[in-house]
C-alpha cells in the first residue's frame, strides 16, 4: 500500500488541502486531537441492504469512505484504522426486486429475513448470501482493505446481546425518540425490536411488550397468541434506524457517509446512539446518483447501471474517477457518461506528475489510487478513448481487435497489446460499447449546401499529403477548408458537425486530424468518396 504519510513533499499541504477526502478526515482529527484511546483503531463503516443486487451505488460508498480513510491515515501520519462493510442481512425482504428470477418463490418468503430465503439464483445458500458475494467480488477486484460483516452472524452469534440488552432498558426513550416522528397509524404498533416469530419465521413488526431487559425477554402476539420471546442469539432484530444506532455504539464506529435520502434517519439515530450511551459518528451526507430519466437508483428496481455494465464499457479507474467527483452534487449515471469519465481520468492522470504538490492531493486520480494502494501510474496512452471509439465506429461492428491494433501500430510507433496493456483492455471497451450503443444509431447523411464542395477540397488537400502526414498538420488543413467563406460555414463547429454526420454517422466526434492520422488518408478519402457518392 502507497503511504501518503511518508512523502515528505505532501505531508505539509494535506494538512490544509481542500478536497474532500481531506476536509472528512479533519474531522476525525478533530473527534481524537490525541488519537483514539488506547491505540485503537479509528473505526469507518460502510452499510449494505442486500435486499436488491448491488449497483454502483453500493461501491461508490466503500470507494468514498476508503478515500477518506486513506486522507486521515495521511494526516495523522499513519494512525491504526479499519473498515467494515456491514449487510443488514437479517433484515426481513419487503418487497420483491424487478430484476431478479423466481419472483413467484421470492414472493412465498416475503417478511423472512434475507438470510433465510433461498438464492432465486440458485448458486448459494440464500439470498443474501448472493448479493452479499456479489458486493464482495466486486470489492475485493478493486482491491479495497475491509472486514466483511454479516447482521445475521452477528445476531445469531450472540455478538449483540449485551447491546440488545441495552436497548430493551432504553425501550422507552427510544419510543420518546421515535414516535413524534411518525404517523399516527405507524406509531400504534412500532417497536424498536422486531422479533422473529418462532411459527413462522417472519420478521414481525408488532407491538412488543419488555418483560426483562437483563434476561432479554419480550412478549408479544404470534398468530393469535401471546407469548415471551428471547431476543438474543438471532431470535430478533431492531427497527433499522434502532439497528443503525446500536452498530454504531457496540461496534464503536467513527465515520460512516450515507446519502442525502437518509438525513432525517441519521438524525433519529443519532438521538438513538446517544440514549443508549454512545456517540453519532463523523460522516459525509451525499448526493444521490439518478438515472438519464433523472430518478434515484434503486437496488430493486435495478434502473442505472450495473457494476458490471460499466465495467463492460470502462475501466475499473473510470469508475472510481466518476465517483470521487463532486460527492454533494446529484450526478446522472448512465451509459453514455462511461467515456467522458474514461477520458478525463486518462486527462487529469496525464496532468499528474508536473503539478503541485497541493494541485496533486486536489487530482481525482491522485485519490484513485492511494485507495487501491497504488502510485500514479506515469505512462499516458497514445490515444483517446474518445478517438478509439470513432476508430471502432468507422471499421464497423465486425472489426477484429488485430485489425484495431493494426491501425494503431501505423499511428503510433512500437504500439502492441504488450507495450500497452491497458489500451489493450480500452479497446475491448471500445468495441463493446460500439457494438451496444453506438453501431446501431450511426447512420451517415448526405452532404448539403457548401457541405460537399469543402469535402472534395479535403479529399484532394488529402491527396496531397504524406502518408505518415502529422495530426497537426491535417488538422491545419481541416481548419483552413472550415474559414473557408466560399462554403458557406458560419462557424467552425457546423463545418466539423457536417464532418461527423456525413464521415462518421454521428453528431459529435474526434479533433478530425488526429482521427484522419489514426484511421489513415487513405481509409479517410474512401469515406469522403463515398459521402459523396
Amino acid at each position: 500500500m502507497t503511504d501518503l504519510h511518508l512523502h515528505p513533499s505532501l505531508r505539509e499541504p494535506a494538512q490544509t488541502s481542500k478536497a474532500w477526502p481531506f476536509e472528512e478526515a479533519r474531522k476525525l482529527v478533530k473527534r481524537y486531537p490525541d488519537g483514539k484511546p488506547a491505540g485503537e483503531a479509528v473505526l469507518f463503516e460502510t452499510g449494505y441492504g442486500p435486499s436488491g443486487l448491488p449497483h454502483i451505488g453500493t461501491f461508490n460508498e466503500v470507494l468514498r469512505t476508503t478515500m477518506v480513510r486513506r486522507a486521515y491515515e495521511a494526516l495523522t501520519g499513519g494512525a491504526p484504522t479499519r473498515l467494515v462493510a456491514f449487510s443488514d442481512d437479517m433484515d426481513g425482504l419487503r418487497k420483491v426486486p424487478d430484476n431478479v428470477p423466481q419472483k413467484e418463490m421470492l414472493a412465498a418468503h416475503l417478511g423472512k429475513p434475507l438470510t433465510a430465503i433461498p438464492d432465486p439464483f440458485g448458486k448459494y445458500e440464500s439470498f443474501a448470501h448472493h448479493n452479499n458475494a456479489m458486493l464482495r467480488e466486486f470489492l475485493d477486484r478493486f482491491g479495497f482493505e475491509y472486514e466483511f460483516v454479516s447482521s445475521t452472524e452477528r445476531y445469531r452469534a450472540g455478538a449483540f446481546d449485551d447491546a440488545l440488552k441495552n436497548v430493551l432498558r432504553h425501550n422507552q426513550d427510544i419510543l420518546d425518540i421515535m414516535l413524534p416522528t411518525l404517523r399516527a397509524e405507524r406509531a400504534a404498533t412500532y417497536s424498536p425490536i422486531l422479533p422473529v416469530s418462532p411459527k413462522s419465521g417472519i420478521v414481525l413488526q408488532v407491538p412488543v411488550t419488555v418483560v426483562d431487559a437483563d434476561a432479554g425477554l419480550v412478549s408479544f402476539e404470534d398468530e393469535g397468541e401471546t407469548i415471551t420471546h428471547s431476543i438474543l442469539g438471532g431470535g430478533a432484530k431492531l427497527q433499522w434506524k434502532v439497528d443503525w444506532a446500536m452498530r454504531w455504539v457496540a461496534l464503536g464506529v467513527d465515520y460512516e457517509m450515507y446519502g442525502k435520502d437518509l438525513t432525517d434517519s441519521g438524525v433519529q439515530s443519532g438521538k438513538i446512539a446517544k440514549a443508549l450511551g454512545g456517540r453519532k459518528p463523523e460522516g459525509l451526507i451525499y448526493e444521490m446518483f439518478l438515472d438519464e430519466k433523472g430518478e434515484k437508483i434503486s437496488k430493486s428496481k435495478g434502473n442505472g447501471l450495473s457494476i458490471e455494465e460499466w465495467l463492460s464499457y470502462g475501466s475499473e479507474e473510470s469508475l472510481a474517477f466518476f465517483a470521487f467527483r463532486e460527492p454533494k452534487a446529484a450526478k446522472q449515471l448512465h451509459i453514455g457518461v462511461v467515456p467522458k469519465a474514461v477520458d478525463e481520468y486518462l486527462q487529469m492522470r496525464g496532468n499528474y506528475p508536473a503539478q503541485e504538490p497541493d494541485k496533486k492531493l486536489g487530482n481525482p486520480v491522485h485519490h484513485v489510487h492511494v485507495a487501491r494502494g497504488q502510485d500514479v501510474p506515469a505512462t499516458e496512452l497514445p490515444v483517446t478513448f474518445g478517438l478509439l471509439l470513432n476508430l471502432v465506429g468507422v471499421m464497423g461492428a465486425d472489426a477484429s481487435k488485430e485489425q484495431i491494433w493494426r491501425y494503431l501500430g501505423q499511428y503510433v510507433a512500437g504500439a502492441t497489446a504488450a507495450t500497452y496493456p491497458e489500451l489493450d483492455g480500452l479497446i475491448d471497451n471500445a468495441m463493446a460499447y460500439n457494438r451496444d450503443y453506438v453501431a446501431p444509431t450511426l447512420k451517415r447523411r448526405k452532404p448539403v449546401g457548401g457541405e460537399g464542395a469543402a469535402l472534395a477540397e479535403l479529399d484532394a488537400k488529402l491527396a496531397a499529403l504524406p502518408a505518415d502526414a502529422s495530426a497537426d498538420d491535417i488538422q491545419n488543413i481541416v481548419y483552413e477548408i472550415g474559414k473557408n467563406e466560399a462554403y458557406r460555414f458560419e462557424n467552425l463547429r457546423d463545418w466539423f458537425k457536417a464532418l461527423y454526420e456525413t464521415l462518421l454517422g454521428s453528431s459529435a466526434g474526434p479533433r478530425m486530424g488526429s482521427f484522419i492520422a489514426l484511421f489513415g488518408i487513405d481509409n479517410t478519402r474512401r469515406l469522403i468518396a463515398e459521402a459523396l457518392a
